[in-house]
């Protein structure tokens, strides 16, 4: 039962891949108008995630140190894995001309969409809830960032229906990570709260260096107060969401 709720999930988070199609036809006002909370809530998402439920998850079976040593060395991970892949998650097309070789940025999130299932996998082996909220914190981090990675693909030089079907098809490599994930937490004993350390690690990186940064780009009082609300909105549905 565990492995089919990995399965549904994972696919879900890998159907967000076809954000790319609402890019195609949303004004790109409204579309920018959209981004940034898209952002402020998805940073408040994963920060939460990794502190109130990740994190104290892996400490309760790992203890304080082996966890967050695992977490620091984890965010030092994902910033190496940034510098040589070149993974970058832009969330305003005009801002991705650093991304001339598409194809390094589908290696990098191909790469990135198999952590994301192996820790999707790792939180329902530990528990159904967890599973949940991870999968969701995951999802609200997946939608501007695939609006991202679809005008860094068009941005490229790729057609939208190719940037399309690409995008879609690394989406589902989440599953992938998922069906692993799940086989080797029954092989290796006691790796779920590992993976859960690893994971608060990686969503610690992207909400610091990625998400938060966008937000601070906002220099209209009024437009800040709102993201900080939409911010606070991410935090607070976390605390809600009880295991």
């Amino acid at each position: 039962m565990q492995l089919l709720w990995i399965v549904l999930a994972t696919f879900v988070v890998s159907i967000g891949s076809l954000i790319g199609i609402f890019t195609i036809s949303i004004n790109q006002r409204i579309l920018q108008r959209l981004l940034l909370p898209m952002v402020a809530l998805s940073a408040g998402t994963l920060l939460a995630g990794a502190f109130v439920h990740l994190l104290p998850e892996s400490i309760l079976e790992l203890g304080v140190k082996p966890p967050l040593i695992l977490t620091m060395f984890a965010f030092i991970g994902f910033f190496l894995i940034e510098k040589t892949l070149r993974w970058r998650h832009c969330h305003d097309e005009s801002h991705c001309e650093t991304h001339t070789l598409g194809y390094m940025n589908l290696i990098g999130d191909t790469f990135h969409n198999l952590l994301d299932g192996a820790v999707i996998a790792g939180a329902f082996v530990a528990s159904f809830n967890l599973g949940i909220i991870t999968t969701l914190a995951i999802i609200m981090h997946e939608l501007p960032q695939e609006i991202g990675d679809f005008g860094v693909l068009l941005h490229s030089g790729f057609t939208r229906s190719r940037a399309l079907l690409l995008n879609l098809f690394v989406g589902l490599s989440s599953v992938l990570g998922g069906v692993v994930g799940y086989y080797a937490t029954a092989v290796v004993a006691n790796l779920s709260p590992y993976l859960l350390a690893f994971a608060a690690g990686g969503f610690l990186y992207i909400a610091a260096s990625d998400l938060v940064p966008e937000m601070q780009k906002c220099t209209s009082l009024k437009k800040t107060v709102s993201l900080l609300f939409t911010f606070f909105l991410g935090v607070s549905i976390m605390f809600l969401i009880k295991d």
